[in-house]
């Protein structure tokens, strides 16, 4: 029996024509991983008559090894670069925070008798004898550029400013509450709840008093005279942190009033003037300077000559002329809730009354 260890003579069938015909060219000798021994080789070492040869690099790709190794990294990296750029839009932005408005509203009581007279000679006796009237006394300070904002966007934001003072603090119609839309229009969206809220439902809590956000008055219980409010003042501008303007405003606003029924019959000629001092803080982010809006932050308002127990947060109630705060006392406080703050009342100087 004939088997494969030889191969068949030639002429036979699988001869040498066929499956044993084997042409061992240069490149098959290389790339060979075992080698044999030379005869002297042998003769040194018989018990092991080949040799194994360590693997050679790959031909015709232009790069060893490592070359590949980093080319391969540089890919993956790139690849999860890209993927990661794909995939962070995608990702829930957090929600930008609202700003709160933080208000506190000091009722100023007279420690007399409310003077009255004529609004012309009251405002001449006085510490606003020299006040401007209405949008004049609103002032804008010297203006340039920060670190990070350019001149005409401080302007921008100390116009807008200006604007709010304005409208909230002289507009007759906001003062009577006819409208609160020329106030609100200015403010950033993000403050229309708290807004509204204390509008609709006022209340003490330091977050919630309509007058801190505007001057206005009761139009059943209080008449402007007609003669202007008078105002000054001063603004102040920086940036904070954040990439944001802050403008810091304190002006005081001098109104002329008569009780509303008085006024309506023609009677009780006497007015007495009611003095409103308001301190704000703003705040102007990029956004509110594109749109011309602002952000109140802070709110402070003293306003006199009132009752102690007058409820300030929700309109101001100014003592008409000859009447005195007495011993009216504000609203009881119970430590054992949370709802509302303490009420606040101070007593109004004197020297910030007309002189007899």
């Amino acid at each position: 029996m004939t088997g494969h260890g030889n191969p068949p003579p030639e002429g036979f069938p699988g001869g040498a024509d066929d499956e044993y015909r084997t042409v061992f060219d240069e490149s098959f000798v290389r790339a060979a991983r075992l080698q044999e021994f030379s005869a002297r080789e042998r003769l040194a070492d018989h018990e092991h008559p080949v040799r194994v040869l360590p693997p050679r690099p790959l031909r015709g790709l232009g790069l060893p090894w490592q070359g590949l190794v980093l080319t391969l990294l540089i890919v993956v990296a790139f690849g999860a670069a890209v993927y990661m750029g794909v995939r962070a839009p995608q990702q829930a932005a957090e929600p930008p925070r609202r700003q709160v408005l933080h208000s506190t509203v000091v009722p100023l009581a007279p420690q007399g008798r409310v003077p009255g007279g004529e609004p012309d000679r009251l405002f001449e006796r006085s510490p606003a004898a020299d006040f401007y009237e209405g949008a004049a006394g609103v002032t804008l300070p010297p203006v340039h550029g920060t670190a990070h904002f350019a001149e005409s966007q401080v302007l921008a934001a100390l116009a807008v400013a200006k604007e709010y003072l304005v409208e909230s603090s002289v507009n007759p119609q906001v003062l009577n509450g006819s409208t609160d839309r020329p106030v609100r229009i200015l403010l950033d969206p993000e403050q229309h709840p708290q807004f509204d809220r204390s509008l609709r439902r006022p209340a003490a809590d330091g977050r919630h008093a309509a007058t801190g956000w505007l001057v206005r008055f009761d139009p059943d219980r209080t008449a402007l005279t007609g003669e202007g409010v008078r105002v000054r003042g001063t603004m102040e501008y920086r940036e904070a942190d954040g990439g944001a303007l802050e403008v810091a405003t304190d002006h005081v606003f001098v109104y002329a009033v008569r009780p509303a029924r008085e006024a309506a019959d023609g009677g009780g000629r006497e007015a007495s003037l009611f003095t409103v001092r308001r301190e704000l803080l703003l705040h102007f982010d990029r956004g509110d300077l594109r749109d011309q809006q602002l952000t109140v932050e802070r709110s402070v308002t003293q306003a006199g000559p009132m009752s102690c127990g007058a409820r300030a947060h929700d309109v101001l109630l100014p003592l008409p002329a000859g009447r005195s705060a007495g011993d009216g006392l504000p609203p009881g406080t119970d430590p054992y809730t949370r709802d509302g703050g303490a009420p606040v009342c101070g007593t109004l100087d004197t020297d910030a009354l007309p002189e007899p």
